[in-house]
């Protein structure tokens, strides 16, 4: 039997990184009716794209389209990009529908259809729905069609209608009448300042008071922190009440956060947008992979993941070294480039490092009420599973001490978080400010500052000039210790709202490299 050949053009998507590229979907019907099914996908599909072929003949025929035996070919255009993922169900099993005839438009040009279907006809949501429709606003696509669970997720984006979808009939009725569907809304801002609450706050941890200072300091400044000591002291406590003090999320860098989780598939869709900063905490048998990203098709790791916001590595000794060493490049450029023979992506990874660890095998050297078992080459072993490199990019060392009864019983409330927040934003005002002449860098706070910055910003008396020498001197410390003990300076020196550095903030400055004077000397 002879059938009409006919082909149909949709639209989809496809992400690659944290961005997406728009993909033409070709479904041609040849002319020929087989004894046997023929449908063939080409354009570099991965092993979900070609199972595709069984969903969407099984959710064609589940929603009552007899599709006969005939040869389909779909051609995902352009044919050099290799496409992964099930989201080019919808666009697939649509323009199979159109080619026979069940649709009343001959083309749809100015909608973009993604999703993944179920046997029965239903779609499922898909990975990476926001940055799809930033595309479809940059291609100047009006009309989103997506899965009903990413739709809170693509509103987020304005200037592009979102269409949310529950079946492939509904998308069907929708093509052939536009009618019974209606763009979804969400006013992001007022979403955003709903999502931002925290169950957690500074005023929970009783003493601290050194530890609460520097990591005030290190929130004002962006600066990475170590907290060193023994087991139950509050390390992982205090780290998890950092985003509490990290100034509020912007509408832009909570897009920019979203796309990233979004893309990682990890994003709730009741949430719609990440509305606090991240704070990623992994487990120390974490691969180097799953920490910067990897795979085949290469994904954001927990340090993209962590992007504008906090990441946690609780007892860093116990991290392999290669995983820890593999941090140096995101922790100096803000960026992490995955490098595959097919391509290259870049992911964004412009985090705040907080780390605990205890200061020896069994935790407790130097701790005044208990005794330590661990001789002194245990004590380096210990020590030298961390490199000096990755000590140099860490600003903020800080001994955590154990807290004692009386502390913990007393009737003086801490401070709170808000109140801390508020010093905080003072500080990261100041440090735009004075940035703003220099726009073309691109600098948020004093940790991104580069040398010839620390040269303009930081410069020091005849008394401080001493001071720092000294330090130099007697501890050993490397040009980048020199380095960031000037940047925790000035952010010491904008948290009291004071233009020049003064010997009193470069001494406190110089007593947060901890692991300088103790191990390193």
């Amino acid at each position: 039997m002879y059938i009409t050949p006919v082909l149909y053009k949709t639209m989809s998507a496809a992400v690659y990184g944290i961005d997406a590229n728009i993909i033409e979907v070709e479904v041609d019907v040849s002319g020929i009716k087989t004894l046997e099914d023929h449908f063939h996908t080409v354009g570099l599909p991965d092993a979900a794209v070609r199972e595709s072929r069984d969903r969407v003949r099984s959710a064609l025929r589940n929603c009552g389209y007899d599709i006969p035996s005939t040869h389909i070919t779909v051609n995902l255009a352009p044919a050099d990009i290799r496409k992964e993922g099930s989201g080019f169900d919808l666009p697939m099993a649509l323009g199979i529908v159109g080619a026979y005839g069940g649709l009343n438009k001959k083309e749809v040009p100015d909608c973009l259809f993604v999703g993944e279907l179920s046997l029965d006809g239903g779609v499922r949501g898909v990975r990476g729905a926001l940055p799809i429709a930033i595309e479809a606003r940059g291609r100047k696509i009006s009309r989103l069609v997506i899965p009903e669970l990413n739709a809170r997720e693509a509103a987020m984006v304005g200037g592009v209608d979102v269409y949310p979808v529950k079946s492939l009939l509904d998308v069907i009725r929708f093509v052939n009448t536009g009618n019974g569907i209606l763009p979804y809304k969400v006013d992001g801002e007022t979403l955003l300042s709903e999502a931002a609450h925290f169950t957690v706050d500074f005023k929970d941890v009783r003493g601290q008071q050194t530890a609460k200072r520097a990591l005030e300091v290190a929130c004002a400044g962006g600066h990475n922190i170590l907290m060193i000591g023994p087991p139950g002291s509050g390390k992982t406590m205090l780290a998890k009440r950092m985003p509490t003090i990290l100034p509020p999320f912007t509408f832009e860098e909570a897009l920019e956060t979203t796309k990233i989780h979004s893309v990682a598939g990890v994003l709730d869709p009741g949430a719609g947008l990440v509305g606090v900063r991240p704070f990623r905490a992994p487990h120390h048998t974490i691969s180097d992979a799953g920490l910067v990203g990897g795979g085949a098709v290469p994904r954001p790791g927990e340090v993209s993941l962590a992007h504008n916001g906090v990441l946690f590595l609780d007892e860093l000794p116990e991290f392999p070294r290669n995983v820890l060493e593999v941090m140096r490049q995101p922790l100096e450029d803000g960026t992490v480039c995955i490098a595959r023979a097919a391509m290259s992506l870049t992911f964004p990874a412009r985090f705040m490092l907080a780390a605990a660890m205890n200061p020896c095998p069994c935790g407790y050297f130097n701790d005044r009420s208990r005794e330590c078992h661990c001789t002194q080459p245990m004590i380096q072993r210990y020590m030298s599973k961390i490199s000096g490199p990755l000590l140099d990019r860490i600003d903020i060392h800080i001994d955590v001490p154990a807290v004692n009864y009386k502390e913990m019983r007393s009737s003086t409330v801490p401070e709170n978080s808000a109140a801390v927040l508020q010093r905080v934003m003072r500080a990261r005002e100041a440090q735009l400010r004075r940035f703003s002449a220099s726009s073309r860098d691109k600098l948020y706070c004093n940790a991104q500052m580069a040398p010839r910055h620390i040269r303009a910003f930081c410069e020091l008396s005849a008394d401080c000039e001493r001071l720092l020498e000294r330090a130099m001197v007697q501890q050993g410390l490397t040009a980048r210790a020199h380095d960031r003990i000037l940047k925790v300076a000035r952010t010491i020196a904008d948290l009291e709202n004071v233009a020049a550095l003064e010997p009193k903030h470069i001494a406190e400055a110089i007593q947060y490299r901890t692991l300088d004077r103790t191990f390193w000397a």
